[in-house]
């Protein structure tokens, strides 16, 4: 199978793109211990037969929900912690610090006036984690 945006060459070649992520997708963070399920509300509109997010849907503690524990040393919790145990990693509980949108999203298809998000986009943490989709909260149907 070929990546987003490949075209499959030939007569009647299609584009293939990744899965829309709706409310209820799983996301892991690179630096978090837990997975966290992406909560999209309802104002932007219905697509999968629940709310599907668009680059927007990044806000701390409404979209984005902790994941368990965090292990970044840019987190100024964590690095207290750890200074406080004379060096050894204690990880503290995660606080999303998402600013940015999602990227790169698709500007090709518009949720809400903004472009939607599939399963290859990813979300930056300020504290330097990288959030990445694990199960886009639907499922491709079988031919």
């Amino acid at each position: 199978m070929q990546g987003p945006g490949k075209h499959s060459g030939g007569k009647g070649a299609e584009i293939v793109m990744g899965m829309l992520i709706c409310n209820g997708a799983m996301l892991q963070c690179s630096f978090g211990v837990a997975p966290s399920t992406l909560m999209v509300l309802p104002a932007n509109k219905v697509l999968t037969g629940t709310p599907t997010a668009n680059i927007m849907d990044n806000k701390p503690m409404v979209n984005i929900l902790p994941f368990g524990m965090c292990s970044s040393m840019a987190n100024p919790t964590v690095a207290s912690a750890t200074a406080a145990a004379l060096g050894v990693l204690t990880p503290m509980p995660c606080v999303p610090a998402t600013a940015a949108p999602w990227m790169p999203g698709i500007p090709t298809v518009l949720i809400g006036g903004m472009p939607a998000v599939d399963n290859t986009c990813k979300l930056m943490c300020n504290w330097g984690g990288v959030i990445q989709v694990v199960n886009p909260g639907q499922m491709k149907a079988q031919k």
